[in-house]
């Protein structure tokens, strides 16, 4: 397997004057401490509005900093909002990043999940699959050489060259964000990279893993002629530590990652019933029971343990592990220690044999080794539910 890491960029209040400036400056300083120690990927989300949980809205201005203090880490968008943002930007802003990146991008694309971002950009809840479906059809032919032009539904554009052109071609690979379990399927269809949350079992993975390659082998579906991607990276809470114990009381962050990401899937800011300061919010939480339940999960404890657990996402065949380190009020020490450990004592282990996951993934491709269809469905698989807003 390779291995990324994720940035939301979350900042629990209360707030310091410079308390966006340290958090910047600080996850700029962990990504370059990556690349010194070989991780693979540093993906960095796009949100709008989502206090707290995600001051991230511009990606494309932090990874550009984070391309030149690096070398060989791959700059992912994780993603870019094709609802927010339109079209010849979305290509503009890539293809500039990746040329001063030397070819380094991953071009993660998705539809935003929520009324809260979507509508302050004049896009409705029910027509963000559609408005995302045109975009890369409107992006895709951008990145090739001349003129090239669009009229649709959503998205209208004269005959104009869409200039920078990126340096890799024909473009960065692309990546799906999988929020709700079904987009993987999807993925697989349309060709692309699937980002998403860690699987709730080992029969879980196996099973998402054998129909993303069967649909990316039988039932392949493109929207556009862009190259194809196929890759799943599994995207979990993360913690490092010499024992179990120091890990979990250091990993706190991440029970407020995967809170927060509720909250806002479930809540609109000023609507009646949120509140204005999500970390004291979160605290009632954490006198509940179901805090242990959520505390338990990712990738957190010891090198044994976590050594443990991803032998289990090798054995699904994932591509990638993207680790979830910087969130609630996980500190900059804590999350550099973490981060040194882990590639120290965990990492070389599963690097090694990542020649042996390729070989199986150019078998299954090729039609040599045939996948079980297996049935996903909710009343099949057990997965993790989050409710939706959609006005």
């Amino acid at each position: 397997m390779k291995f990324g890491i994720f940035y939301e960029h979350q900042l629990p209040r209360p707030w310091q004057e410079d308390s966006e400036f340290n958090l910047l400056q600080q996850s700029l300083d962990q990504i370059e401490l990556a690349d010194r120690l070989g991780y693979h990927y540093a993906w960095e989300v796009e949100h709008h509005f989502l206090e707290e949980y995600s001051h991230s809205a511009a990606p494309e201005v932090f990874l550009g900093a984070a391309s030149q203090r690096t070398k060989n880490i791959r700059l992912g968008h994780g993603i870019i909002q094709l609802t927010t943002n339109h079209p010849a930007r979305v290509a503009e802003r890539v293809s500039t990043l990746d040329l001063i990146s030397d070819g380094r991008v991953e071009m993660g694309i998705g539809e935003a999940s929520s009324t809260t971002e979507l509508h302050p950009f004049g896009r409705r809840f029910r027509d963000k699959r559609a408005v995302w479906e045109e975009a890369v059809q409107a992006i895709i032919p951008m990145f090739g050489e001349g003129r090239t032009e669009h009229h649709g539904e959503y998205f209208d554009l004269p005959l104009r060259n869409v200039i920078p052109k990126p340096r890799q071609k024909p473009h960065p690979p692309l990546w799906v964000a999988c929020s709700q379990r079904d987009t993987i399927g999807y993925c697989g269809r349309l060709g692309m990279g699937a980002l998403s949350f860690q699987f709730v079992s080992a029969e879980e993975a196996h099973a998402w893993v054998s129909t993303y390659y069967n649909n990316y082998t039988k039932r392949l579906d493109k929207l556009a002629d862009y190259a194809t991607n196929p890759n799943i990276a599994v995207v979990g809470g993360f913690m490092c530590c010499p024992t179990d114990e120091e890990a979990h009381v250091k990993a706190d962050g991440w029970t407020f990652f995967a809170w927060a990401l509720r909250y806002y899937g479930t809540h609109v800011p000023g609507a009646e019933g949120t509140t204005d300061n999500l970390w004291e919010e979160y605290q009632a939480f954490r006198r509940t029971p179901q805090f242990e339940k959520m505390h338990s999960g990712g990738l957190i404890g010891s090198p044994a343990t976590i050594r443990e657990k991803l032998r289990k996402f090798e054995a699904s065949h994932v591509d990638q592990v993207v680790l979830i380190n910087q969130a609630g009020r996980n500190t900059h020490q804590d999350i550099v220690d973490s981060l040194e450990l882990f590639a120290r004592e965990v990492m070389p282990e599963f690097v090694e044999r990542e020649p042996e996951h390729q070989a199986w993934k150019e078998a299954v491709l090729a039609g040599d080794i045939v996948l079980d269809e297996i049935d996903t469905s909710p009343d099949v698989l057990a997965r993790p539910v989050r409710d939706r807003i959609e006005a």
